[in-house]
């Protein structure tokens, strides 16, 4: 009984943020979906972004726990330097994934084309003229033609020009 009297004020605190957190996971689900639903968006690209920025919240949430209690921040670096470290070494090469995850998203809210569009790739060695089938968090599938199932890196789609040969929506209807 001792302990919940001399930590008082942090445990309000903690509280108070863990309200916080599950508020804010709240508020941006809501926002998150009547986005997709404005923009007409598939639901399974809509949970990805939440998951994400609930991946960013709990991160936030986690840091402001340790400020209130007071964790030093020598500690709290060895300990995320050493496990980063760890993980750094294991995944030195996939750092193409963090690239395609904030691709996903920045996709998911500025895409000017859409599920069911057919696009042109503007690639010099390798062009592409297919329907997009699915946009994931990482990658894109794209279906040509001939029946060619492409998966497409979300990265990709940003760096490279994108011509919309085909809009699914009557609004915009036209073809190239």
């Amino acid at each position: 009984m001792e302990f919940l009297k001399l930590y008082i004020k942090e445990e309000i605190a903690t509280g108070i943020v863990l309200l916080l957190f599950f508020i804010a996971r709240i508020i941006t689900a809501k926002i998150v979906r009547r986005f997709a639903k404005v923009s007409q968006t598939l639901e399974h690209r809509s949970n990805l972004v939440i998951k994400y920025f609930n991946i960013l919240l709990g991160s936030i949430a986690v840091i402001a726990i340790f400020i209130i209690w007071g964790v030093k921040p020598q500690n709290v670096i060895l300990v995320f330097s050493s496990v980063f470290a760890v993980i750094g070494v294991a995944m030195f090469a996939q750092w193409s994934i963090l690239s395609n995850v904030t691709s996903g998203i920045i996709l998911f809210f500025s895409a000017p084309f859409k599920i069911g569009d057919t696009i042109r790739i503007h690639d010099k060695d390798f062009p592409i003229e297919a329907e997009i089938e699915d946009i994931r968090g990482f990658h894109t599938y794209l279906k040509t033609k001939e029946g060619e199932l492409i998966t497409y890196p979300n990265s990709l789609l940003l760096q490279k020009g994108i011509s919309v040969l085909k809009y699914t929506s009557e609004e915009k209807e036209f073809t190239d």
